[in-house]
């Protein structure tokens, strides 16, 4: 069990006006040094075994996950890195706390985009420590195949470690805080997303096309 208690962070204005689409970059600028001087990225993983695979489960040191789409990505896997990421409460509180409803939304998706910095520095760090080419991941509530309720089985890898780090487990399997994110990171020859498999149209995280062949692939479309 490692904890990181400081994740580097570099986000570049720029590149954060073009993705909120808007023309402010005095704006954005302030407000991405204002969530960067707000934020806490830390993070907890371990490096965990694959002890089973049946069918359309897995186990993982004692935790049976069943899901077909982790147990088909696991095929050629035998050790994974389950993983929580966060930057704590203080952006989202910042956020309430603003009048504007603008500034809100700002602040609340830099935040967005700090966690996903800070997912993908843990991925180079893993490749980096572990000698891998390249990581996907999966997480618990990304696709009906694999719902929120795994993670029960995943936090239970971790014990006490994310409370360390400042996460708790609600009892309705949110994460506190909100601007976290939790997953089991895998070896992979290409970048697996779970978007592929999921046909909902409306999804402003959507980071690649529904496949509907890839979705049969993966028996989860009939």
């Amino acid at each position: 069990m490692e904890i990181i208690d400081a994740i580097p962070i570099d986000l570049d204005p720029n590149s954060v006006k073009t993705k909120l689409k808007t023309t402010d970059l005095q704006s954005i600028t302030e407000l991405t040094r204002q969530a960067l001087s707000l934020a806490e990225p830390r993070a907890v993983f371990t490096a965990a075994y694959i002890e089973k695979k049946d069918d359309d489960q897995v186990v993982i040191d004692g935790q049976c996950f069943k899901s077909r789409v982790l147990r088909k990505n696991l095929d050629d896997v035998g050790r994974v890195f389950p993983a929580v990421v966060t930057i704590g409460h203080r952006i989202e509180k910042a956020a309430r706390q603003s009048a504007d409803m603008l500034t809100q939304y700002y602040l609340d998706q830099i935040g967005n985009l700090i966690l996903a910095e800070a997912r993908s520095e843990l991925i180079r760090r893993l490749c980096r420590q572990f000698a891998l080419d390249k990581l996907s991941w999966m997480s618990p509530g990304s696709l009906e195949d694999w719902p929120i309720q795994a993670q029960v089985q995943l936090f239970a890898l971790f014990g006490e470690a994310p409370a360390a780090i400042g996460v708790q487990l609600t009892e309705s399997l949110l994460m506190l805080p909100g601007k976290s994110v939790s997953g089991i990171f895998f070896p992979s020859a290409s970048t697996f997303f779970s978007c592929r498999l999921c046909p909902r149209e409306r999804c402003e995280g959507r980071k690649a096309r529904y496949d509907e062949t890839a979705a049969r692939e993966y028996g989860i479309l009939k």
